[in-house]
């Protein structure tokens, strides 16, 4: 219900939601195509990752290959794309955070 008591214009809300469709799709895809770093080991353990979530790249610095601790050298890789996932995340936020407010605010829909 609208406040005030009227109904909805469903037509003006099925607009709305296809806008908003929209709007996501193409935010979705902007995240897809933005690439995302991180880090660990002060920079010896780089991944990147895209703004949805995907390895993309590995860079390993030769200094931290010990064939001796390969233990070490995997705990910084997954630092390194933890770190790359957790920007990506915030990336989405930012993007996508904006998109899914709005979607609360569409009375009669349920969102």
């Amino acid at each position: 219900m609208i406040p005030g008591g009227g109904q909805p214009n469903m037509q003006q809300l099925l607009q709305q939601a296809q806008k908003m469709q929209q709007d996501l799709a193409r935010a979705q895809q902007e995240l897809a195509a933005t690439l995302v770093d991180g880090q660990a080991g002060g920079g010896l353990v780089k991944a990147t990752v895209t703004g949805a979530g995907e390895l993309r790249a590995l860079e390993i610095d030769p200094k931290a290959v010990d064939p001796e601790d390969t233990e070490t050298l995997a705990d910084l890789i997954v630092a390194a794309v933890q770190a790359a996932n957790d920007n990506a995340q915030q990336l989405q936020q930012t993007k996508l955070g904006p998109l899914a407010q709005g979607m609360g605010g569409m009375p009669g829909l349920g969102f």
